[in-house]
């Protein structure tokens, strides 16, 4: 007869080996994660990863909807829109439903049973970073862009702001389609490296300053809004808030933050908004643009804003200037303000507002 064989229970599967990576590499983990709501479910795993990932440096804000005051969902982004003006008004509503879910749950690493956000319809975007207090890097996604264009049209912006606007740089087009391949068609506007007379007799010139304007107001707003974030975590060192449509973008980087938080913020008299220094806009135009990817951009222009006050001269303010330039879009974008940038330029002034 043989003898009973006994099983032991082999200790080493009770141990979760997640559990014998150190802190330094959950961070890196959590860091590539970057996603607020991906971070927010994380934080429920376990005690470990609670204290853990508010102390993440990259951190992604993604907004997929904007709730207004009444709760209705409509979109209020379009221009056409009695809403539209409201739209940064209620942007600190905008995470009730779609930021906060992942934290509803979550509870206070402090001991108790109460939770870090207590009354989710109270809370803004700034309190809902709170709680990360190690925050580097930071990126805001809008769901849509801010100025209302016909279809077929392109706009796209980036700013850099400190306190207030450095620079700005617009690119529009009139019209973007897929270019015609047939010879005939290559160069179907005369171009002889002038803004033809047309362009200020049909409305041109006017439709520029008006996509101008619309750009800056909208670039001015975002920046008046991240000021109790920007309060609340002095360890940033760059910060973008960007669209989901690729219309808008405004940076700061370490030095613009660190004079932001100097130099108190002027906001204009009219909205919550950052006012808007007097500037000199240089603007390039081009009828046609072949631009890559088989695409054509009809009226193309590129207007590079500077405020008054800083002036042109200088290799070192020119160089900067340029890079921005160079590097504020990217792929075919960035082609096209490239070539753009070679053409003839058209100096104007602008007040602030």
């Amino acid at each position: 007869m043989q003898p009973k064989a006994r099983v032991y229970a082999d200790p080493s599967h009770d141990l979760d080996q997640f559990d014998r990576l150190p802190d330094s590499i959950v961070l890196l983990i959590l860091n590539k994660l970057a996603d607020v709501r991906s971070l927010g479910r994380c934080s429920s795993v376990s005690r470990r990863f609670n204290s853990l990932v508010f102390l993440v440096h990259d951190v992604y804000v993604k907004i997929d909807r904007v709730v207004t005051v009444d709760g209705d969902s409509d979109d209020p982004l379009s221009q056409s829109s009695p809403r539209h003006r409201n739209l940064f008004s209620n942007f600190l509503k905008l995470m009730l439903f779609t930021l906060l879910k992942p934290f509803h749950n979550l509870r206070s690493t402090n001991g108790g049973n109460k939770p870090v956000f207590p009354q989710l319809s109270h809370h803004s975007p700034a309190q809902v970073l709170k709680n990360f207090t190690h925050v580097r890097n930071l990126r805001i996604e809008l769901p849509a862009g801010d100025v209302g264009t016909e279809e077929g049209v392109l706009l796209k912006w980036r700013a850099e702001f400190g306190s207030t606007l450095q620079s700005c740089v617009i690119l529009g087009g009139t019209r973007i389609d897929r270019k015609l391949v047939s010879p005939e068609h290559e160069s179907p506007v005369e171009d002889s490296g002038s803004i033809p007379d047309s362009f200020y007799t049909n409305g041109g010139l006017k439709l520029r300053v008006v996509w101008t304007i619309s750009s800056l107001i909208a670039a001015s707003t975002r920046h008046y809004l991240l000021r109790p974030i920007i309060k609340d975590h002095p360890t940033l060192k760059s910060l973008a808030l960007t669209d989901a449509d690729g219309q808008g973008t405004l940076s700061m980087g370490e030095e613009q933050l660190k004079e932001f938080r100097e130099k108190p913020v002027a906001a204009s008299a009219s909205s919550n908004r950052t006012q808007v220094p007097a500037c000199n806009m240089k603007l390039k135009y081009a009828p046609y643009l072949d631009i890559p990817g088989g695409m054509a951009l009809q009226g193309a222009t590129v207007v590079t804003i500077k405020p008054s006050s800083e002036g042109s001269s200088g290799s070192n303010i020119r160089s900067e200037t340029d890079a921005f330039i160079s590097g504020a879009f990217d792929g075919p974008f960035k082609a096209a303000v490239r070539t753009l940038m070679k053409r003839r330029t058209y100096l104007l002034e602008m007040n602030g507002f």
